[in-house]
């Protein structure tokens, strides 16, 4: 497992346990053992099985979990996701860490398949933005992968976009295309991706050379059909659509042509899966 998500998950375990858990301290008995099923209460996509598992072990190797249902599977509800066999307090201790992690990133995943499903039979492929809670960026694509889309850049390292504020220099096309020249040269293994809003910007950023991306940023279905005209049969550069993406509006938007579809809502106002923690009951 990645070093960031290693410490984001003792972050959090010492940010929810402190100093210890006292109610299964004083109300659990220390030898009592459990077994319990993490269950999903409304349908969706699973993602953060794996991490889930990782949380447990590092709250008590005694705890022996297996997952039922894969990363990135659909499931229904009433599913059995998870089986948590050990000491009852460890498990009671881990409970909360476990499905904040899960129900995150489950959310995310299945508010992705909705998109991926509504865009299928066209070209599109859905993305995801940087708009991902801070420190949890790895995770959030992770499940936005799961949810079967595909991650944008992971970060301002990996890829250029010159978006609309980068460009409020008044750079004429000539500095650009000596930029990207540049940035080539010494970077040449980095994509480049140019923000545009208007058709006429379009037109001009198809003219320039090293460009690898258009973003057409809140454009109309009609103007992303002229767009994707203006390119005609050019296998670079590539078309992303973005801004105020809706599943109301998404199947529309990939009818035109488009090669991707970013949504940031996908990580920046996802509602949790409902989960839950079941303990089998004692005789």
């Amino acid at each position: 497992m990645e070093e960031s998500v290693e410490r984001l998950i003792e972050a959090a375990l010492k940010e929810d346990i402190g100093s210890g858990d006292l109610t299964s301290r004083y109300f659990v008995p220390e030898d009592r053992m459990a077994t319990g099923f993490i269950v999903a209460r409304e349908a969706g996509v699973l993602s953060g099985g794996e991490v889930a598992l990782e949380v447990l072990h590092k709250v008590d190797p005694a705890i022996q979990a297996s997952l039922l249902v894969a990363d990135g599977d659909r499931i229904s509800e009433g599913a059995y996701l998870m089986k948590v066999e050990g000491p009852a307090r460890s498990i009671l201790t881990a409970e909360r860490t476990v499905l904040n992690f899960m129900q995150r990133m489950s959310g995310v995943a299945t508010a992705t398949r909705q998109y991926v499903d509504a865009v299928r039979g066209t070209s599109a492929e859905i993305l995801d933005t940087r708009k991902t809670i801070p420190g949890w960026r790895l995770l959030d694509k992770q499940a936005v992968r799961d949810g079967g889309g595909t991650n944008h850049r992971m970060g301002l390292y990996d890829r250029v976009m010159v978006k609309d504020n980068h460009l409020m220099t008044g750079s004429d096309p000539a500095e650009l295309q000596a930029a990207i020249l540049r940035l080539k040269e010494e970077h040449p293994e980095v994509e480049v991706e140019l923000e545009a809003d208007r058709l006429e910007q379009v037109e001009t950023f198809l003219r320039l050379e090293g460009v690898d991306y258009i973003l057409l940023d809140n454009m109309s279905p009609a103007d992303l059909l002229k767009a994707v005209a203006l390119r005609g049969e050019l296998a670079a550069p590539m078309f992303e659509a973005s801004g105020g993406v809706t599943l109301a509006t998404v199947a529309s938007i990939a009818e035109s042509g488009v090669d991707f579809i970013s949504v940031g809502a996908l990580t920046h106002s996802v509602e949790a899966l409902d989960l839950a923690l079941d303990f089998i009951k004692r005789e």
